[in-house]
């Protein structure tokens, strides 16, 4: 590093810095007037500008719409497991959507349409992502705070205000939204269509239109954070891979999302103004209606364009935080850091030109189809790439295994499971006979739900002590973790069977179909093992909430990791440091390094410290 670098005593970057690590005193000031200025209730948990306020908001959130979005899935997985039984015991929950103890039709397609919206959008975009981008970007790249603490308040509540029009479509007397959770047309485009596309679907729109402002406010400000905000020192080639992937994420979403809002603008326009950007040519009980000159494909590519970087959005940030944990929990410095940002990079740029293999049944010319075909299957090159070097990360370390750790190995292993299938559906051949069947649901429950989810589960393990000044209980997350681990595979290995048998998905029932009845017994077992993984998760949700008041109190590093946030206050408060910012020297993943006193070399100790233990090249560094 140059000789001029400042001592860690005389860095005092903050919020507003025109560079990376600007001194500017008068942001310390502000910030030491805010900590003897005492905030109310309402200013500092509820309309709080604190980036980790905003961070536990999402995550609190998010477990709220996990909850409810599991008890969907139980529910319609309780139908297809058992479609000849009454459950006349759900109708004091469900009131009229049960009919002679039967589920009603119309609202199982209900229950799949907003179980996939709110998973898909509310959990894994805006719970994992929202929450820890929030949380780890200040924090690991040595900032006082996001770039605009307003902005960032605005993109939670505007979160929030989804949330609630959302949460109220599940209570509209025709029932919430039915068109499945990617709105086709033309059922989601006429109201008059089936229950499930009159006002729950027109709340479903205004849901998303909110959902998207919130994303792209707090995009901007992600981005704007990382570029201008990083402490003296912090180069981009010293970021932890957490932050490229959120920095990417953030990009991604930046760039995709608005496709969906016009999507979703142009199909109110259809509904409610007599438009015709997706109708053409429609029939309803024999009578046509006057829409001419639209394309119901025309929506898919909007929404896929924004769909199939939705699937990174989601898995990104999941991905640098394994990372992360790995490399901490292995002891050893990630394999590959280079190669690491490079496949992030490559999966960025390959996750725009991949969006029509979602669309190889819609009779798209077949050339056409071989273009989105290479690309797709090119895309796993970079997927191939990380995953080799995370188990080039653990081979041979001195691996802890915490239940962040035992979550993080199990994102690994659903991750290569559901890729491989993934390479299965990007082949357009195979992809025809497979569209619309379980093999699809598994594939991607696999490869994004499931894993997803796991990121997030060790990221919540990981930095609930940064976060709460306290530990999670690790006997429970050894439970909660070897639960869900064999419930998720004894749930989607057997979907995939099923699929490449021709099970159709979405259907309320499959007992019309003799061919299927052999399949009884195996749908009993995967709904049984779906809710009995889904109860498991009550374990996490226990842990979590009474973790906060009575888990053990944690030491300020307590993973011996190399990172800036384990350098603040056990608890840090609004500011995060509460003198001078450290100075960054080094890469974030100095662990187990020869000739080192410890087995991890903090990022903000200078290389003139640690003579023993520096290479030829950093000799040189100061």
């Amino acid at each position: 590093m140059a000789a001029n670098l400042p001592t860690q005593s005389n860095v005092q970057g903050g919020i507003g810095a025109t560079e990376p690590g600007i001194a500017h005193d008068e942001h310390l000031h502000h910030d030491d007037h805010h900590e003897h200025h005492e905030l109310s209730f309402l200013e500092k948990y509820v309309f709080s500008t604190d980036h980790k306020v905003i961070a536990k908001q999402f995550l609190i959130t998010g477990i709220f719409w996990a909850i409810l979005g599991g008890t969907l899935s139980s529910l319609f997985r309780l139908q297809l497991g058992w479609p000849e039984a009454t459950f006349e015991w759900l109708s004091p929950f469900l009131g009229k959507w049960i009919e002679a103890g039967k589920l009603n039709p119309e609202f199982y397609l209900a229950l799949v349409t907003m179980h996939g919206t709110i998973m898909v959008f509310f959990v894994l975009t805006a719970g994992l992502s929202g929450t820890f981008s929030n949380f780890l970007i200040p924090l690991q790249i040595g900032a006082r705070d996001m770039a605009s603490g307003f902005m960032n308040m605005l993109s939670y509540w505007f979160f929030f205000i989804s949330s609630v029009v959302m949460f109220i479509s599940l209570f509209i007397e025709t029932g919430p939204a039915a068109a499945g959770w990617t709105i086709y047309p033309p059922l989601s485009a006429l109201p008059q269509a089936i229950p499930g596309s009159g006002m729950g679907q027109t709340l479903w729109l205004v849901s998303m239109a909110l959902f998207i402002v919130s994303q792209l406010l707090g995009g901007v400000n992600y981005i704007t954070t990382v570029i201008n905000l990083r402490t003296r020192g912090m180069s981009m080639s010293k970021l932890p891979l957490t932050i490229w992937a959120f920095f990417l994420t953030a990009i991604l979403g930046l760039l995709s999302f608005p496709v969906l809002f016009s999507a979703a603008l142009l199909l109110i326009f259809d509904r409610s103004f007599g438009t015709s950007f997706f109708l053409s040519d429609i029939y309803i009980a024999g009578q046509a209606l006057p829409n001419v000159g639209g394309s119901p494909v025309l929506f898919q590519h909007l929404f896929w364009f924004l769909g199939h970087p939705e699937v990174y959005i989601v898995i990104m940030p999941a991905m640098g935080m394994v990372s992360e944990i790995l490399a901490t929990n292995a002891r050893k410095p990630i394999f590959g850091y280079r190669a690491m940002i490079g496949s992030l990079l490559g999966i960025s740029l390959l996750s725009f030109i991949v969006w029509a293999h979602h669309m190889f049944v819609t009779g798209m010319n077949p050339f056409l189809g071989s273009v989105f075909m290479f690309l797709t299957l090119i895309i796993a090159v970079p997927s191939a790439v990380k995953t080799f070097n995370w188990l080039a990360t653990l081979w041979r370390g001195n691996i802890r295994f915490t239940t962040a750790m035992l979550f993080s190995i199990g994102f690994v292993s659903l991750f290569i499971s559901g890729g491989l299938t993934g390479i299965i559906l990007g082949n357009a051949a195979l992809d025809i006979q497979m569209h619309n069947t379980y093999f699809v649901v598994a594939h991607f429950h696999l490869v994004m739900g499931s894993s997803a989810f796991f990121g997030l589960w060790a990221g919540v393990y990981h930095w609930f002590p940064k976060m709460f000044g306290r530990m999670m209980d690790e006997k429970l997350g050894y439970v909660h973790f070897w639960l869900t681990f064999i419930g998720v595979y004894l749930v989607f290995l057997p979907m995939h069977y099923v699929g490449i048998a021709g099970f159709p998905r979405r259907y309320y029932a499959w007992t019309g179909f003799d061919m299927f009845s052999q399949f009884a017994d195996l749908n009993k077992f995967i709904s049984l093992a779906a809710i009995l993984a889904f109860f498991a998760q009550f374990i996490f949700i226990f842990n979590f909430f009474y973790s906060i008041f009575r888990g053990r109190r944690a030491s300020q590093n307590p993973w011996n990791s190399t990172t800036l946030e384990w350098t603040t206050p056990i608890e840090p408060g609004h500011g995060n440091w509460p003198g001078a910012i450290p100075a960054v020297y080094r890469w974030p993943y100095d662990y187990s390094k020869p000739g080192a006193a410890e087995d991890f070399i903090p990022q903000n100790v200078p290389f003139s410290q640690t003579q023993s233990s520096n290479l030829p090249y950093e000799r040189e560094m100061e």
